[in-house]
């Protein structure tokens, strides 16, 4: 008796035990644990609101939907207006920007060096800022295809876009560049002039004509002297350049000449003129961004300065080239011998033997009614067509009729198509 009597008490006492931690021990720690949890919510947001509220500054990490984002220079802030100076950048999708990486390999590891060069680099910006000079490109798509063209970059980029009378070279006539720098015993406008027609020519589409063979008085771009290029010489384009805004910036290591390091922007305007209306058909205007103009070692303020000029050259050719590549191409009569009728073009022009050319008189040239603005020339009356037989000279041909007669020296000709 006195054993069941034990045996009842302790079950009593299990039972209880059961009991209270179902009904005490738990609810109380369910409610500790969401205590917990309250105040750490309450932490991350206090966090957020924070980070909300602080200014972001470069270098700054933030995580956003379990993503790591770096507040970083942003790329585009020197090539387009209104970008802003840093962004938000995925960190697995950052690296540093071309100047980070151009001081870092110039200056090696040395923090003083490189925070001298990235002073020198800002004070330059933020000079060129004050003169609403910001380094721009004209057409930032082409980013990806630097650097490419002349001088120090291998080779030209190839022409990916169609234009009337394909092969067909157009005649360009390069003036001189203005010289407007504080470089001018330099003569860097020279070098932009022959950079420029480097440029043009080493597309094989343009033959460049020196202004001095054609004799011609005055200014190139009075109408009258114009028409005369058009009709005697065949130029289809006139370009008047100006070479301005050449600054530069150096840094030197002392007693390590080969350690110099320089950067250069310049700004190249072009006015191109179309001789058959005799109006300005655009004009264009290249600044090179400053990281790309890097240049180390002995002379480099100079080459720095040359870099400059090519890349800003680069940052205008392919607009340069639609502009005159789209208008169509034409050439002259240029005398009559018995059979025989000799064309004011050739083998540097594009021509083939057996290619055939249409004859038309010269046109009339139409001015709109409104605002009494040259549209163009029409083509005349059709005369003919004329094979050509033989190349010759520098750029010249004659032709044998195919098709009409009665031609004339003033007839044009152009490609059938």
């Amino acid at each position: 008796m006195p054993y069941n009597h034990w045996m009842k008490k302790i079950i009593i006492i299990l039972l209880a035990a059961t009991f209270l931690s179902s009904c005490s021990y738990l609810p109380f720690t369910k409610k500790k644990d969401e205590a917990t949890k309250t105040n750490q919510n309450k932490s991350v947001q206090k966090k957020t609101d924070i980070d909300e509220i602080k200014e972001p500054k470069p270098g700054d990490i933030r995580i956003i939907d379990g993503i790591e984002y770096i507040y970083a220079r942003n790329r585009k802030y020197l090539l387009e207006r209104g970008e802003p100076e840093n962004v938000w950048i995925r960190k697995d999708q950052y690296s540093p920007g071309i100047i980070q990486s151009m001081v870092s390999d110039a200056l090696g590891p040395s923090q003083k060096e490189r925070t001298a060069m990235e002073g020198r680099i800002a004070k330059l910006e933020e000079e060129l800022k004050k003169r609403n000079l910001a380094p721009q490109m004209g057409y930032p798509a082409q980013v990806s295809s630097l650097p490419i063209g002349l001088g120090y970059m291998p080779g030209v980029a190839p022409i990916t876009f169609d234009y009337p009378s394909p092969k067909m070279k157009r005649r360009v006539l390069v003036l001189p560049a203005e010289d407007r720098t504080n470089y001018k015993s330099e003569q860097l406008a020279d070098l932009a002039t022959r950079r420029l027609i480097t440029r043009l020519e080493n597309t094989g589409a343009i033959i460049c004509v020196d202004p001095g063979t054609t004799n011609i008085q005055g200014s190139f771009t009075d109408p009258a002297n114009i028409k005369i290029l058009n009709e005697a010489f065949g130029v289809q384009v006139v370009l008047k350049s100006v070479l301005s805004d050449v600054y530069t910036t150096t840094t030197k290591i002392e007693a390590k000449d080969e350690n110099e390091t320089s950067f250069a922007v310049s700004k190249l305007t072009i006015d191109v003129y179309d001789t058959d209306t005799g109006l300005m058909l655009k004009q264009l205007a290249g600044r090179n961004p400053i990281s790309l103009s890097r240049e180390k070692g002995e002379l480099s303020p100079e080459r720095a300065k040359i870099k400059a000029i090519d890349l800003a050259i680069e940052m205008i050719a392919d607009d340069l080239l639609r502009s005159v590549l789209s208008l169509d191409w034409h050439a002259r009569i240029a005398s009559i011998d018995a059979d025989k009728v000799y064309i004011n073009a050739g083998r540097l022009s594009g021509l083939e033997k057996g290619k055939v050319l249409e004859v038309y008189t010269a046109g009339e040239k139409i001015v709109d009614s409104k605002t009494r603005v040259p549209l163009g020339t029409t083509k005349g009356t059709f005369k003919g067509e004329l094979e050509v037989v033989e190349l010759f000279g520098v750029d010249a041909s004659w032709t044998k009729s195919k098709k009409g007669g009665s031609f004339s020296p003033t007839d044009i000709v152009y490609i059938k198509q």
